[in-house]
């Protein structure tokens, strides 16, 4: 009897573009290195500023061009043995996978679940089917996410204001120098008060533990999980849970209409470990403000009238309470938060996510083979999306190294200095987009407009050419004269 020999899979008959192994060296050493030594869960100072130093990002972001520039679209394959791990090379592709997450590019890639198991076994993040899919409504419910005003915002926002005014405070008293550390201690209370309640403000060993944890994961499965510290963090937010503080996310999640498989209890480290790099951002766009003074003149303006129009809205009662539609949104549960966000503020924190990604990798995993025009994807294979190299890649954004809040308009052309349409993905994009990104940037605008609202700014730790950014700005070493 004759035995018919089985049809080679699409990937074989039909294989994608493959680096040579000396290429794949010097993707492993320019690209992977550097993100993986800076720490992908938390960062490392030290070598962030080493990586500041050197210009290693920038070497990043020109050998993804070299390899461009060879082999086009691709998606390229690396030559790595035992696995499979293809570079997205072309903008049209990037729209692609993040388009189709969670099939066939599904979010839970294996680096990444090895990673977050440390402290988020169960985050929607990587989930998948229809754990995914319950445990992505509850983030986005509680998140509220699509609405760039959180409907808690009258909650959120004082809290903003009063941990804003005391780090000035602070600054004025260390000789009118705003450092890293005491900037992170604010932005920290912000985060604890904002998600867990005001009773969290002073809990640093909260935020100590997430650290280790976060720590743990940068060595994914090179480490044991501490299920022990693992569960001691549980055990602590479902405390904060149980306690349902008014005007927090951890009350909001209290009432949301959780299922069986959502696990709460795991989505909540998310936040608190997404809090972190949103302050990096914020410090970050504090600096772009300060390097471009005509900027900085114009979004005092935009606060101002922020403020004006605020108080002439409750003059005339308009700003009462919640009240349904846009504006009852917008005024929150105190009626006091403004009608509408800081568009330039917004915009300088996405300025600052572009040109100093705080995700420059964005994985995917794939779920079944998935062609291409230039050949098919293995299933299981790791898809890489090195956002800075679309970000930063100069060949076709004009102002890849300047300041250009204006490629954040929503109406923007061609003439703003990038492609229409081209991948800018400081928050992902798709259905994985980040739920939060709106909530972020409302803190993180508010936080920025108090900072800038009553001092002169000045960076003391760098200098910056307005027409050349760096490749990376350490947020560790980054420093201000206030005055």
């Amino acid at each position: 009897m004759t035995r018919t020999a089985r049809p080679a899979p699409a990937h074989v008959q039909n294989p994608l573009p493959r680096a040579t192994a000396l290429e794949t060296a010097q993707v492993l050493r320019d690209v992977q290195a550097p993100m993986i030594a800076k720490g992908p869960i938390i960062r490392r100072p030290r070598v962030v500023g080493v990586i500041e130093r050197f210009g290693l990002e920038g070497r990043a972001v020109a050998r993804m061009q070299a390899l461009s520039d060879r082999y086009g679209s691709g998606p390229l394959m690396l030559a790595v043995p035992g696995r499979d791990i293809a570079l997205v090379l072309d903008p049209e592709h990037v729209h692609r996978v993040l388009a189709e997450t969670p099939e066939p590019f599904a979010p839970g890639e294996m680096l990444k679940r090895n990673a977050l198991k440390h402290f988020e076994p169960e985050v929607a993040l990587v989930s998948h089917g229809t754990e995914r899919a319950q445990r992505r409504r509850l983030n986005e419910q509680v998140l509220d996410d699509g609405h760039p005003v959180h409907r808690m915002a009258g909650d959120f926002l004082p809290v903003v204001e009063q941990e804003a005014v005391a780090l000035l405070e602070t600054a004025d008293r260390a000789g009118s120098v705003l450092a890293w550390d005491e900037f992170k201690a604010a932005w920290y209370r912000v985060v604890r008060r904002v998600v867990l309640g005001d009773s969290a403000a002073d809990d640093t060993e909260l935020t100590d533990l997430m650290e280790k944890l976060r720590a743990d994961g940068n060595w994914a499965f090179f480490k044991p999980v501490d299920t022990r510290a693992r569960a001691e963090l549980h055990s602590r937010l479902q405390a904060a849970l149980d306690r349902a503080e008014p005007g927090s996310l951890a009350a909001f999640m209290a009432r949301a209409d959780a299922g069986p498989d959502d696990s709460p209890i795991n989505q909540i480290p998310q936040w608190l470990f997404a809090f972190d790099p949103a302050g990096m951002a914020t410090f970050r766009a504090l600096a772009l403000l300060a390097a471009h003074p005509e900027r900085m003149a114009q979004a005092r303006r935009e606060v101002a009238a922020r403020a004006s129009e605020s108080v002439s809205e409750q003059a005339t009662g308009q700003a009462s309470g919640p009240s349904g539609g846009a504006a009852g949104r917008a005024a929150g549960s105190s009626g006091t938060a403004p009608l509408k966000p800081l568009g330039l503020l917004r915009a300088t924190v996405l300025e600052s996510l572009r040109l100093w990604a705080t995700t420059p990798m964005l994985l995917r995993q794939t779920t079944r083979e998935v062609g291409f025009d230039h050949g098919v994807l293995p299933a299981g294979a790791t898809v890489l999306i090195f956002a800075p190299f679309f970000h930063r890649d100069d060949r076709h954004v004009e102002v890849a190294h300047r300041f250009a809040p204006e490629l954040w308009d929503p109406d923007r052309t061609a003439e703003a200095g990038a492609p229409v349409g081209w991948p800018l993905v400081p928050f992902s994009a798709g259905p994985g987009i980040c739920p939060g990104r709106h909530l972020v940037l409302l803190l993180t605008s508010s936080f920025l407009a108090r900072l800038i609202g009553d001092r002169e700014i000045a960076v003391a730790s760098h200098r910056l050419d307005p027409e050349h950014l760096p490749s990376l700005l350490s947020n560790f070493a980054l420093e201000f004269r206030l005055s």
